[in-house]
This record gives C-alpha cells, sequence and structure tokens, in this order.
C-alpha cells in the first residue's frame, strides 16, 4: 500500500496523456469531452493566474509605500525578536554569497538582531577558506555569522533540507545557551542568490509580531528570478518569466498558500517537528507538511506582499544552461512524492480533522497531475481522436474538437500581454529595465512558449514522475548559476 501512495500520480498522469490512444477506437466522444474540458479548466486557471497576479503587483506597489521601521518601533517586543538566517550552500562562488550577504545586511532594521548563519557542506573543500573570508569582512556588520559545516552521514540525502537541519539545530543550542525564549527566534532560510528587498525585515518583523498565530506560521515573499535576466538564453528567459508571475499570483491563494525557496518561520515551529526530515530533497513543501500534519489547519503561510530578486539558471554555455534548468525542473517535480507521505499521514494522524487532511492532498495531486500532462492534452490530444477514428472524424463534435480546442487555447495565449505588462513592470522593481529596442523580441519569445513549456516544464517534471513510477531515486544536483 505504501508503494501505491507514491505512484498513483505516475500512473495517473500516464493514463491521462495516453487516454486518447486507448479510448479514442472505442469511446471517441468521451475523449472528446475530456479534452473540452480540460481546456476550459486551463483557461479558467489561466485568467486565475492572470487576475492573481495583477492584483498581487498592486499590493506590492500600496505595500511599499508603508514605513515599516517606522510602526515596528511602536510595538513592545520587537527588541525581543533576533532574525537568524541560514544560507545553505555548496560549490557557491564567493562573490555570489557576498552579494547576498550585503542584500540581508542593508535590508535589516536592526543590526544587533541580525545573526548570519552561513550552512557549508563539509566535503566542499574550500568552505573554511570562505567562511573565514566572510566572517573576516561581514563579521562587524551584524551580531554574529556562525559558520557550519555539515557532514552528510548515513541515511541523509545530501541537499537543502539535511544542510538546514545541520544548521538549525546549531542555531537551536546557541539560543538555549543564551536562554532566549524559540517563539521571539525568527529563522529564514535564504537562498545564495536570493536578494531580499530593503523592507524585508522590517515588514516581516511587524507581520510576525501583529500575527496573533504567529506560532504556527510561515512567511512568504514570491522569489521572481530576475538577477541575471538579460544574460539569460531566450528559452530560459521565457521560463523565467512565466515562473516569476506564477509565483507573485500564488500570494492569493489563501489556505493553498505553501511557501518556497526563500521563506521564514520560528524556530519553537521548527524545533517542534524536529526540523526539516533529512532523507528527502523538495524541503519547502514538504516542511510545510511536517507542520501542518503535526497541527493540522492551524498552520498557514502569511503572504508578504514585496520581491525577494533571485537567479534564474544560467550556466555559460546554452548547452550546459539547457541541461542545468532541466534537471533543475525534474527537482522541483520530485516534489510529487511529498503525496505518498501525504497519504501515509492521512491514516495515522488520527487527531487531526480529514476533511483539512483530503483538502490539502487533493491540492497537492491536481498540482503534480496538472505539470506534466497540461502540454499533452492541450496541444496534442484533439488531434487524436479524429486520426484515430475516422468515423468520429464525419460527426459534428469530431469535426469541431480541434477547432474549439485551437479556440480555447488562443483564448488562454491571449493573457501573455498582460504577462508581458507585468513581466517589465517588475523587473523596473529589481532594476532591471527594459529598452525599446528589446520590447519586440520580448513579444516575439513567447511564440516558443508550447516548445519551452514542453522541455522545460511538461517533459522533466514526467521524467521525474516516471524515476519514482520505476523506483528509482533522484540526486541532488546543485544547479549552477553563474
Amino acid at each position: 500500500m505504501s508503494r501505491l501512495f507514491y505512484i498513483i500520480i505516475p500512473i495517473l498522469s500516464w493514463l491521462l496523456i495516453t487516454f486518447p490512444l486507448w479510448m479514442s477506437p472505442f469511446h471517441p466522444a468521451i475523449v472528446a469531452y475530456f479534452i473540452i474540458a480540460f481546456d476550459l479548466y486551463f483557461f479558467y486557471r489561466s485568467v486565475l493566474t492572470t487576475y492573481y497576479a495583477s492584483f498581487s503587483y498592486l499590493k506590492i506597489l500600496e505595500t511599499n509605500k508603508i514605513d515599516f521601521n517606522k510602526k515596528i518601533k511602536k510595538l513592545k517586543k520587537v527588541f525581543e525578536t533576533k532574525h537568524f538566517v541560514i544560507i545553505p550552500n555548496f560549490q557557491e562562488p564567493l562573490t555570489k554569497l557576498e552579494s547576498t550577504l550585503k542584500s540581508i545586511i542593508s535590508a535589516c532594521h536592526n543590526k544587533n538582531s541580525l545573526y548570519i548563519v552561513l550552512g557549508f557542506e563539509e566535503r566542499e573543500q574550500k568552505a573554511k577558506k570562505k567562511a573565514e573570508y566572510l566572517k573576516r569582512k561581514y563579521g562587524n556588520e551584524v551580531a554574529k555569522i556562525i559558520c557550519t559545516f555539515h557532514p552528510l552521514i548515513d541515511n541523509e540525502v545530501a541537499g537543502k533540507a539535511s544542510n538546514q537541519t545541520y544548521a538549525a539545530r546549531i542555531i537551536d543550542d546557541f539560543v538555549e545557551k543564551n536562554n532566549w525564549d524559540r517563539k521571539k527566534i525568527i529563522i529564514t532560510i535564504c537562498d545564495a542568490d536570493s536578494h531580499l528587498p530593503g523592507n524585508y525585515f522590517s515588514y516581516l518583523t511587524f507581520q510576525f509580531l501583529t500575527d496573533s498565530k504567529r506560532d504556527f506560521h510561515f512567511y512568504w515573499a514570491p522569489v521572481l528570478l530576475y538577477n541575471n535576466f538579460w544574460q539569460l538564453p531566450f528559452f530560459v528567459r521565457i521560463q523565467a518569466t512565466l515562473s516569476s508571475i506564477v509565483r507573485l499570483s500564488l500570494l492569493l491563494y489563501g489556505k493553498n498558500l505553501i511557501q518556497i525557496s526563500t521563506y521564514s518561520t520560528n524556530l519553537w515551529l521548527l524545533k517542534k517537528i524536529n526540523f526539516w526530515d533529512v532523507d528527502i530533497i523538495p524541503e519547502d513543501w514538504h516542511i510545510y507538511l511536517q507542520a501542518f500534519f503535526t497541527y493540522g489547519d492551524k498552520i498557514r503561510t502569511i503572504p508578504l506582499y514585496t520581491i525577494v530578486n533571485g537567479d534564474a539558471v544560467y550556466s555559460g554555455k546554452l548547452s550546459k544552461t539547457f541541461v542545468n534548468r532541466y534537471e533543475q525542473e525534474k527537482r522541483w517535480a520530485w516534489g510529487v512524492s511529498d503525496i505518498g507521505y501525504s497519504l501515509k499521514k492521512l491514516f495515522t494522524t488520527t487527531h487531526l480533522n480529514t476533511l483539512d487532511k483530503l483538502k490539502k492532498i487533493i491540492f497537492l495531486m491536481e498540482t503534480h497531475l496538472f505539470w506534466p500532462t497540461s502540454f499533452f492534452v492541450l496541444t496534442i490530444s484533439a488531434l487524436i481522436p479524429p486520426l484515430i477514428n475516422p468515423v468520429f472524424k464525419r460527426t459534428v463534435l469530431g469535426f469541431i474538437l480541434p477547432k474549439l480546442s485551437a479556440l480555447i487555447l488562443s483564448l488562454s495565449t491571449s493573457l501573455l500581454i498582460v504577462y508581458v505588462f507585468l513581466d517589465i513592470k517588475l523587473r523596473q522593481k529589481v532594476n532591471q529595465k527594459t529598452s525599446a529596442l528589446s520590447l519586440p523580441l520580448l513579444i516575439v519569445q513567447w511564440y516558443f512558449l508550447p516548445i519551452v513549456s514542453f522541455v522545460l516544464s511538461s517533459l522533466p517534471a514526467l521524467d521525474a514522475q516516471t524515476q519514482l513510477l520505476f523506483g528509482k531515486k533522484l540526486k541532488y544536483k546543485v544547479t549552477e548559476k553563474l
């Protein structure tokens, strides 16, 4: 049964992708109605994403006008709150780590409350030299720089989760020695390429201290992939833009918002759930699920309407960039393994509300089922029933199916004009401006979206699910970002 929990989504993905092939000879009308329903669902999701992204952008503009430094000075507990920022890293260029450190330091409202934790891997030969250099150069800019060197042990998987758990345990010991309250210690996980906005810590502190249920909450601002935008090959640039706008739209997901990449929570909650599981690869949704299956619907991710700026994949050479981007997407898609974890927890966490658990699991399943199947159903499936079943082709439904599917897809694609506008405006916020000469290219490049979506989204997601289906394990590969 445990094995079935982990492979149920890969099986369903392959069934949906091949559905028109094996059903069209017998019941082509059923296939046609399925395709139309899926197309309409995709259109609905496209409209919703566009609306959510637009509304979130307006909220960010509004929030940026607020002086959170001024607001937190009125809060009594502000000086009791301490920030520990964990930067897990492995073989990252020193210049990239410095750039991230500078953004963190410049974003802090009170440097005496800021502790930076550089989470190195013990197996990296240059780690100690990097640590010594960074401590010497930036140690006086914050309360303390702590360097950890994670030794990979048996039953651990190399990656962010095991690294962060090792660093967080050291933080926990440090906090206990100082007799500090874990509920007042905010832990921020910051990717080595993430640049925090100037209002991040003051905004986060205000949100945290005014949140009556903060013990059970994560806090997340969308990580937009614009740091190195104009260096990117166009196919990665399209994917970076699309990912950024989708992440922006996630801010309005309410109960279904789950943090990714760079996020914050309190040490007490992490301690209660025994930190990150050390035998998994995708850790951001998983840590949320660890908390959810401990405390149920109390667990929420609270949106922060500001922008964290990160790097998209770039390895210099076109071919190497392509391979690294593919591997990154496959690693993200490995999060489908969280469904097996959640289905097991469904039956073992009897203290939680069953309906709440089912809603969360259905959301996870929908996300991971749509990811690898959407390209195939939207672009190819409508052509198959008339092709395989000539009799069906002569019916009214068989005649209009490809045309109706194309119309719905065209309506969905027309929303890209909003994406182009948001893309330009968002990049202005992070000093990645658009020249008049580059504007036509930014529009024309979207014609390649179907190819890019297939090669860098659906295919790696299907690859990850197929590996899981056949019981293969995915190894964590650090994504190169020059």
